[in-house]
């Protein structure tokens, strides 16, 4: 379900209307993901490095594993659980891994806890 748990166009806010129940599910998934303090630093970290905010190109494995006290097989995990939420995807190159946010679901997220236009 990677990259495709936002894919419904879930754009509009929370707070204007309802949603679906697919699209809540999608946007539960996403929150849940974000809920480790781990997964939030990683996502953070990703997308401070330049190279995490270029699609392809990414950050190694290798520069975010020494930011935490936790064995790599760990930060592979919370990886893992990013990935599958649509939140960073990723690409092997050699022996490294490389991991990139996913701008599309930020914005659907974004859009989503974003509070309506108010009305004059």
């Amino acid at each position: 379900m990677s990259n495709q748990v936002l894919a419904s166009g879930c754009c509009a806010p929370l707070v204007a209307e309802p949603i679906e129940q697919d699209e809540a599910a999608g946007l539960a998934r996403v929150f849940k993901a974000l809920g480790d303090p781990i997964r939030v630093r990683l996502l953070s970290l990703i997308g401070a490095h330049t190279g995490g905010r270029v699609t392809g190109e990414g950050v190694c494995v290798c520069e975010l594993t020494g930011a935490f006290t936790v064995t790599a097989p760990t930060i592979s995990h919370h990886l893992k659980v990013l990935r599958e939420a649509g939140l960073i995807d990723s690409r092997r190159r050699g022996t490294w891994v490389y991991y990139w946010i996913v701008p599309a679901t930020l914005e659907r997220l974004t859009g989503a806890l974003a509070l309506p236009d108010r009305q004059a």
